[in-house]
């Protein structure tokens, strides 16, 4: 879990090439494996696919996708999944996330023993022969083991036999199977067992007397199982109209379903499959023998059912676990002849057949928990699945730019149906100009939203921390919050970002969202109240561009409406200061004094803080840059504030330096010196460099921006990812904006410098 490497926030939201460059950058995939990616050559070749089957004529390709956050035994993985079907990688991604939070999967596997079945008939003696054989097993496994020197010297090979009496249905007469067990390591070893079979039949006829028919592999493979299994506190559980307790009971009742009835034991295991079959597909393992294995499991007992298991230990958790044949190699052919196997191989990282058993249980085990979620949350609250509404808008071919749009829309009209997402693509694609409100809510709803304004810091970031000014202006993105009532509980959705909570009674147990916006509901007194807070944000999040103050700000002021509670802005501002303490540890009050008051101002800290409003003659053109990098500014304050520590006086002088660049951009802003004004933000994004707050995605968006006209570019926010603003004349903000898109990068222009509350 230490393996932060494998840890890419958000990685869902990237561009194609966007995830191509995130898992080069943190050393997932070599250069040449990563030029292989970009250029298309790590697909199948003619030739190859000519050697590996009869009567080529192309190849058929399947998506590639990772599957992230998942944990097992510690260690994060990185997940290459092949597959078509839409949902099931988020499915895995979501349930994965959550389990990680509470410790993630235990996996266990025994040893890798794959069965080769020796069928021995018209045998004189069925007693006689089993003993002999059972005398002789010495002799029989030593003969095996010579063809395999190699594989017994690795520390595999034949381990032992096993013997089976059946009678043949066609005559009625016994039948003896040998049943031999080989450890086959990190191969598959089908061509190697079925080697040893005929290599020992021979030998088995003359001990036996009989007459050695079929000498074959089996693909029930249950000496090679694979175990996961996982806990989850109730309080985790729960979303938008149902408790964790429900979300739990009813997980354990759906199982319980499909544990007595065949019938639904087919399709809940199939789900399990959809997350097993794509990781063998896209490690070059038999996906085929892996199905059937694991369906043949399922009937080990006489009835067909299911492979996990969910339950409620005495705690009060749901706890689930799998078992399942699962046979797989990490070396030979497939390894050599696609390369899109060996690339992924590499990705993943698994070190032995063992590992990687342990990893597709643990996957197996994710995606049925996905799927049982889903179905026991679709009884309890009909609608709202969030998930499902991804897929929805997927399924519609919805472009990138109006995804999250779209998605927001699709949930509040509670029709999740792909004609839906297409009509309300289409409704917004005709719309020449980006509207403030969101459609299709009634003008009640409207009116009862609450309003925070997202902001981008134009110089002063860090050095306003310890007492200094800095200069900020409000952004034409927003954060709305709708409060309603419901049944029971506080519940806590943004769809956009695949947020969804139940607040628990005890704070100790809250997660980040749960713990801001819970600071807030207990200074109001009214965290015993049952509700529904639903977000939509304008605002891109983790961007630098002071999203959490303005979603605290929007709730808060949701709040005031729902329940008439008059709070004035100063109030506002307050409550939003607190629960920026709890998500940034110690915030300068910037961030949600902007996005309470919605206009440009200088600002300093203090008891009182200084806050005077800066009147903008003029709207000054600037191009956000965003690097799709989470900048956590809890995290990067945290880090200069050691730093600060260590060093005082240089890092006092730092921030003074800081401070004067500051009061000369008031000046400049009131001069309307658009070159002076650039010139101070490149000046500054030079000192915010040497407080080591900067990452090299921001410095090539500040070089792209400076090399296509930017009076100035710096980093905006806390650093650590996120956000550059660039400074732009009148016409240049097209060109600046065009080349960020181009390396990759997400860019939007805009204006600042009018006041937007109440616009």
């Amino acid at each position: 879990m230490s393996d932060d490497r494998r840890r890419i926030p958000e990685f869902y939201k990237l561009s194609v090439e966007e995830r191509f460059n995130a898992v080069h950058e943190r050393g997932l995939v070599t250069g040449s494996d990563f030029r292989a990616l970009v250029t298309g050559r790590h697909t199948l070749d003619l030739e190859s696919a000519d050697k590996m089957v009869e009567n080529v004529v192309g190849v058929i390709g399947l998506p590639l996708g990772l599957g992230m956050n998942l944990v097992v035994n510690d260690r994060r993985y990185v997940v290459p999944m092949a597959i078509e079907e839409p949902s099931v990688i988020a499915a895995l991604g979501s349930a994965s996330k959550l389990i990680a939070e509470h410790g993630g999967f235990d996996a266990q596997a025994t040893d890798p023993i794959l069965i080769g079945q020796i069928q021995v008939v018209n045998l004189p003696d069925m007693e006689e022969a089993k003993a002999a054989l059972i005398e002789r097993k010495q002799d029989i496994l030593n003969l095996a083991n010579s063809f395999h020197p190699n594989m017994v010297a690795r520390g595999g090979g034949a381990k032992d036999i096993e013997l089976f009496v059946h009678p043949l249905p066609s005559s009625g007469k016994p039948m003896l199977v040998v049943h031999l067990l080989v450890d086959t390591r990190d191969a598959m070893g089908a061509n190697l067992t079925n080697g040893m079979c005929e290599g020992v039949a021979p030998l088995i006829e003359s001990i036996t007397g009989g007459e050695v028919f079929l000498r074959i592999i089996s693909n029930l493979t249950d000496r090679s199982l694979a175990r996961a299994q996982c806990k989850i506190p109730a309080g985790a559980l729960g979303g938008v109209g149902y408790t964790g307790e429900q979300v739990r009971d009813g997980i354990v009742v759906a199982t319980d379903f499909a544990q007595v009835d065949p019938y639904r034991a087919a399709t809940h295991n199939k789900g399990i499959m959809n997350g097993i079959d794509p990781v063998a597909i896209a490690t070059g393992n038999d996906w085929r023998a892996i199905e059937a294995g694991a369906h043949a499991y399922a009937a080990r007992g006489g009835r067909y059912t299911s492979l996990t298991n969910w339950w409620v230990d005495e705690s009060g958790y749901l706890c689930g676990s799998i078992e399942l044949p699962i046979k797989i190699g990490i070396v030979g052919a497939p390894l050599r002849s696609n390369p899109t196997v060996a690339l992924n191989m590499r990705l993943l990282g698994v070190e032995s057949a063992t590992e990687l058993a342990q990893v597709m249980a643990a996957v197996g085990l994710a995606q049925n928990f996905a799927a049982i979620r889903a179905l026991a949350t679709e009884g309890i609250q009909k609608g709202h699945m969030t998930l499902h509404a991804r897929s929805v808008v997927i399924a519609a071919g919805v472009p990138k730019e109006l995804f999250d749009e779209v998605l927001d829309l699709l949930i509040l009209s509670n029709e999740i149906k792909v004609w839906k997402a297409q009509q309300i693509a289409t409704e917004l694609q005709k719309k020449s100009t980006h509207k403030d409100e969101i459609p299709n809510l009634s003008s009640a709803k409207e009116a009862s939203m609450g309003i925070g304004y997202g902001k981008v810091v134009l110089l002063g970031e860090h050095a306003v921390v310890y007492g200094r000014h800095a200069i900020a202006a409000p952004l034409p993105m927003r954060i709305k919050a709708l409060v309603e009532d419901c049944d029971e509980g506080v519940h806590l959705m943004v769809p956009r970002w695949g947020i969804e909570y139940q607040f628990t009674t005890n704070p100790r147990e809250r997660h980040s969202f749960e713990r801001s916006a819970g600071v807030m509901l207990d200074a109001l007194g009214l965290s015993g109240r049952s509700m529904r807070i639903e977000v939509f944000p304008e605002v891109p999040r983790s961007m630098g561009l002071g999203g959490s103050a303005a979603m605290a700000v929007a709730i808060v002021r949701a709040l005031d409406k729902h329940f008439r509670l008059g709070l004035s802005d100063a109030e506002v501002n307050r409550l939003a200061f607190e629960s920026e303490k709890v998500a940034h540890g110690t915030p300068s009050g910037l961030d949600n004094t902007l996005a309470c008051y919605g206009h440009p101002l200088v600002y300093r800290p203090g008891e009182p803080p200084l806050v005077e409003p800066l009147n903008i003659k003029e709207p000054i053109p600037i191009v956000i840059g965003m690097t799709g990098y989470e900048g956590l500014t809890a995290k990067t304050v945290g880090r200069v504030k050691e730093a600060w520590k260590q060093e005082q006086k240089l890092y006092e002088r730092i921030f003074d330096q800081i401070d004067t660049l500051v009061l000369r951009g008031v000046q400049a802003i009131q001069d309307h010196d658009m070159e002076a004004l650039g010139e101070l933000m490149n000046v500054c994004h030079g000192m915010l460099n040497a407080l080591q707050v900067s990452t090299p995605e921001l410095e090539q968006l500040v070089d792209i921006a400076r090399e296509n006209g930017a009076l100035g570019a710096k980093l905006t926010g806390g650093g650590g990812g996120g956000s550059i603003i660039a400074l732009c004349d009148g016409g240049g903000t097209d060109s600046v904006a065009a080349a960020i898109r181009a390396a990759g990068y997400q860019a939007v222009p805009i204006s600042v410098g009018e006041s937007l509350k109440d616009a």
